[in-house]
């Protein structure tokens, strides 16, 4: 009988489009799509792994009846029919000592009593008497047992089962857990059997009738999951109950251990734990000093507990992601997650973050800017792009590679006009009007396109390096079975900044020579200065070209396109580069840097980046950068307010 998962951490499936018929499919190596690729793969694969089996025959050894079973069934699939288990035979010596394995039509029906209805339905048996057999007879050998085929007959009176067939035979069809969790959200929104089958097909890119599995075995799926949830519902509510209890007494305890552990919770009606939140001393104290970008990850819920999980996190100044808090939420509603909010900005003292980082959640958003007012709004660009293969693959067919193509160069463009532009061309070309998710991702663009967030204060946290921090950290607290007493374990754990590894002080060598260069390497941490000293090499790539009041136009020697402005105002003692690379992540763009080295000969005196190594403890601060050198015999320092302020001395 086939059951329902029993994962109890997924990740969240639920499009962010709003209709709660829509379900999301993840790209990468998300344990969902890889079980729905096996699925969608299962007839082909099994198809080949089996080219390598051979006929038994009497006298084949095995270690166990269970890989003689296996053997043969592998060998029955291969030639167009399925096996049973027959007889077995024990005694109290050596236990099962003889088992038979029969063709799934060997044998007949006994008759069966009929019901007392007045035209009972007649089922034609399969069963034809035929004598396809493999029995087994184990031994004892040196001590040990093992099973040697005693009889093997390969005669069939029926006719066998082409390749395409088999897969149908009720031995070979399987719903995978993946998929059972897809018929069972089909279910609950209304579609009948034959819809849910056709959605499935379509979903997998497989033709009619190639799925592992038929419309009876998901019938018989669904009643046997409806009849499982009724039975169950009441012990699911009390487990979660008493869990939630076990998560609270937890958190208190924790107080005595960590005077600066705080934590909150809501209680619903009937008193019992509604939502629950939490976070560490020294995610507090870390706070104070990384706290100016917070990345707020939603992406897991759990569906025995039907709680949805919420990780805050960080970035140090060695480019690691750190952790801020934790908050379980009983569901996915804006009022949730205005709570959340409101809690971890009660653990923080009230201080908000300049800009905080999220998937693509209209609820989460409503919320954001209801309880953030002055913090900027971010959704993250991996998040769109793991879902956008659920969204347009199929209805894009063979043209969505060029679509995904197109839509990471739109989102990496720096002008809005340029975006506007491009999106227009873009929806256009791929027929995309209309198309609930191109809505969603228009009406959301301010926050996610590059030419509307480039002068917000991201601290690199959009790199592909900090998503894979974010994602190893889940995968460190969660599992299949994490119950909530052990995530908040692993929790405290993995939130141990003791415990955590910090890269030595070996830095890099330095690879041009000048004095910026050579001080960066003395103060910074080997992750800022790598990326540093990417930006003062590719600098002198540049060309610059000197216009009117201080301006400079900056542009590739090479690349025609793209071109940036830096302006130097000596009497305001500012400079400013287009690209606001600066102001977007705390590292100063090689185009400033290249008309610093074309204006003046620079000797460092000091450097005092975002990423500093000496920000006590090991930490630094975001909305303190100060850089100064020595030009022609002037002082200067440079201040991150927008703008670089250049102080003469």
């Amino acid at each position: 009988m086939m059951k329902p998962s029993n994962n109890i951490w997924i990740r969240r499936q639920q499009c962010p489009c709003g209709d709660w018929k829509c379900y999301m499919k993840y790209e990468g190596d998300d344990p969902a799509s890889v079980s729905s690729l096996h699925v969608k793969s299962e007839i082909s694969s099994s198809s080949s792994s089996s080219e390598a089996v051979f006929t038994p025959y009497v006298g084949q050894i095995f270690k166990t009846d269970d890989d003689a079973f296996e053997h043969y069934r592998n060998f029955a699939r291969k030639n167009g029919f399925s096996i049973r288990k027959a007889r077995s035979t024990e005694s109290q010596n050596l236990g099962i000592y003889r088992r038979d394995f029969v063709c799934y039509r060997s044998g007949f029906n006994q008759p069966r009593k009929k019901a007392n209805v007045e035209h009972p339905r007649e089922r034609k048996s399969v069963r034809c008497g035929c004598d396809t057999k493999l029995y087994l007879t184990k031994e004892i050998v040196d001590g040990n047992s093992q099973w040697y085929v005693s009889q093997f007959s390969n005669v069939h009176n029926h006719e066998l089962l082409e390749d395409d067939q088999v897969p149908l035979l009720p031995a070979y069809r399987k719903i995978q857990e993946a998929d059972q969790e897809r018929i069972l959200l089909l279910s609950k929104a209304g579609f009948p059997v034959n819809r849910i089958v056709k959605v499935l097909e379509l979903e997998k890119g497989v033709q009619p009738g190639q799925l592992p599995f038929i419309e009876k075995d998901i019938r018989n799926f669904i009643r046997t999951c409806k009849k499982s949830v009724q039975d169950n519902d009441a012990l699911l509510n009390e487990k979660r109950e008493n869990h939630m209890l076990e998560l609270l007494e937890a958190c208190k305890s924790m107080t005595e251990r960590d005077p600066g552990f705080v934590y909150d919770y809501t209680i619903d009606e009937n008193e019992k734990v509604e939502n629950i939140a939490w976070s560490y001393g020294d995610s507090v104290r870390a706070y104070t000093v990384f706290g100016d970008v917070v990345a707020f990850d939603t992406s897991y819920c759990s569906i025995t507990y039907g709680l949805l999980l919420g990780v805050w996190f960080g970035m140090d100044n060695h480019g690691k992601a750190i952790f801020l808090g934790c908050v379980l939420l009983h569901d996915e509603s804006s009022h949730s997650f205005a709570w959340a909010l409101q809690a971890f900005m009660r653990f923080m003292r009230g201080r908000c973050p300049q800009t905080i980082l999220t998937d693509i959640d209209s609820g989460l958003r409503d919320a954001i800017s209801r309880e953030l007012t002055s913090t900027r709004h971010v959704i993250c660009i991996w998040h769109i792009l793991s879902k956008i293969s659920s969204w347009f693959s199929l209805p894009l067919g063979p043209q969505y590679e060029n679509f995904k193509a197109e839509f990471e160069m739109l989102s990496h463009l720096e002008s809005v006009e340029d975006f506007e532009h491009q999106w227009n061309i873009l929806v256009a070309r791929f027929g995309l009007v209309p198309d609930k998710h191109i809505d969603l991702l228009y009406s959301s663009r301010e926050s996610w396109s590059l030419s509307y967030i480039r002068g917000y204060f991201l601290a690199r946290t959009l790199t592909a390096e900090f998503s894979v921090a974010l994602e190893s950290f889940l995968k460190r607290i969660l599992n299949a079975q994490t119950c909530l007493q052990v995530l908040f374990e692993q929790v405290s754990i993995a939130a141990n900044f003791g415990s955590q590894t910090r890269e030595g002080m070996q830095y890099m060598n330095v690879k041009t020579g000048m004095p910026i260069e050579e001080h960066a390497r003395n103060i910074l941490t080997p992750y800022a200065f790598s990326v540093l000293q990417h930006e003062i090499v590719l600098s002198v790539q540049y060309a610059t070209t000197e216009m009117a009041n201080g301006s400079y136009l900056v542009r590739h020697y090479k690349k025609l396109d793209g071109e940036y402005l830096v302006i130097w105002i000596p009497d305001d003692e500012q400079i400013h580069c287009s690209c606001k690379e600066f102001e977007h992540s705390g590292i100063l763009c090689r185009h400033s840097l290249r008309v610093l080295m074309l204006i003046a000969s620079v000797t460092v005196r000091h450097l005092d980046f975002a990423f500093n190594i000496n920000a006590a403890p090991g930490l630094w601060r975001m909305n303190v950068f100060t850089l100064s050198f020595k030009i022609d015999g002037v002082i200067s320092v440079v201040r991150v307010n927008g703008v670089f302020t250049v102080s003469f001395g």
